[in-house]
């Protein structure tokens, strides 16, 4: 069902989705930017081969990883209307404990351990900051969406429960307004 919504609407919405994309990959490439001069120092010493087999690709996914809990811990404790959410958040948290941090932590543990490190390593260091980086754009998305204040109209928040809304308001919820749509198909 498409709704008509007015262009400035339309392209606030946009403007406020490019601006978070821009600030999620600013605060990315933030947390890397050590890593990338400590890859060009080792790169000018001739140890260029070895950068994948040291632990700073694991450190870097770490950080992000707990960045990303963090987000999410914060809408979790955002609003008590989001409880119904809770489920789904507490589940992207332990994702998070699970394919980022618990790996990264016995990587670096075991790559500074001094014992010879295994070439698989220069594959899984990869993937593990790549899915951290992941996970860190899904928190915050899920934070933004989940604390977005909502204006009534064509932004309401969208609900699981009647019961809820009606109890929440104190009675009977509004009929919803019926405009007539363009037919120029704007």
């Amino acid at each position: 069902m498409n709704e008509y919504r007015p262009q400035n609407e339309r392209s606030n919405r946009e403007s406020r989705t490019l601006n978070q994309m821009y600030g999620t990959y600013s605060d990315v490439l933030f947390v890397l930017f050590p890593f990338l001069i400590i890859a060009l120092q080792r790169l000018w010493s001739g140890e260029g081969q070895s950068i994948l087999l040291r632990p700073d690709l694991s450190i870097a996914a770490a950080i992000l990883g707990g960045l990303a809990i963090g987000k999410f811990v914060l809408s979790l404790i955002a609003d008590r209307e989001l409880d119904r959410y809770r489920e789904r958040i507490v589940f992207f948290i332990a994702l998070t404990l699970f394919i980022v941090l618990g790996p990264a932590l016995i990587l670096m543990i075991r790559i500074v351990g001094g014992d010879k490190v295994p070439d698989f390593v220069s594959f899984v260091q990869p993937i593990l900051l790549i899915i951290s980086i992941s996970l860190y754009t899904t928190a915050i998305s899920v934070s933004s969406i989940l604390t977005r204040p909502w204006n009534g109209e064509s932004d309401a928040r969208p609900s699981d429960d009647d019961e809820d809304d009606e109890r929440r308001t104190g009675g009977e919820l509004p009929e919803a307004l019926d405009l007539p749509r363009r037919q120029d198909g704007l």
